[in-house]
């Protein structure tokens, strides 16, 4: 028996959909509810600052760990070897890895609101990833966003292929010079 699995039956990928949204619900309600007022602007841009930030820190994970890091690489590969297969982080990983390296060192900041803020907005940007990952995979596009972000992320599964990082945008493929029309970055020599 594994304790982590990466493959997943239907019903269980799709709780991870279910999971964040009332995760996002209830942290919000909760905030609504129980934030003193003279907080309330400090938490909205916490929370804004967190979701502008999620395209970069998608990035970077995608990037420098998802792509390069052992164990995580080779989890990953099965991702790109099998892209229509039910494979996702389980929620109880990825939640864990919110509260460890979001909640926890915003914390240490002093302030609660604040950090429940920013671990919502980043919980916020991830669900929006895993949606558009989601629909790259298995939606049929009728929009021009949606067939854009498809044809991208088709080629970053090519093999070999070291482009298009994004998922949710290709801003940070445009900066970091790794967005490609073709599958391959130049002078990249197809190194993932």
């Amino acid at each position: 028996m594994t304790i982590f699995k990466l493959e997943h039956a239907k019903p269980v990928y799709y709780a991870d959909f279910v999971a964040y949204t009332l995760m996002i619900a209830l942290v919000s309600g909760l905030l609504i509810r129980y934030a003193p007022r003279d907080q309330w602007r400090h938490i909205a841009l916490s929370v804004a600052g967190a979701v502008a930030a999620w395209p970069l820190i998608e990035y970077a994970l995608h990037r420098y760990v998802m792509h390069r890091v052992e164990p995580f690489r080779g989890w990953h590969m099965e991702h790109h070897d099998r892209p229509r297969a039910f494979i996702c982080t389980p929620t109880i990983y990825s939640a864990g890895l919110i509260f460890t390296l979001v909640f926890l060192p915003a914390l240490a900041s002093g302030n609660l609101w604040v950090a429940t803020g920013l671990t919502l907005g980043v919980t916020i940007g991830y669900l929006a990833f895993s949606w558009i990952h989601h629909a790259v995979h298995y939606w049929r596009a009728d929009g021009a966003w949606l067939r854009k972000r498809k044809r991208l992320h088709h080629l970053h599964h090519r093999p070999g292929s070291a482009c298009n990082y994004g998922v949710t945008t290709s801003f940070w493929d445009d900066v970091f010079g790794t967005r490609s029309e073709s599958g391959n970055r130049a002078g990249d020599g197809g190194k993932t």
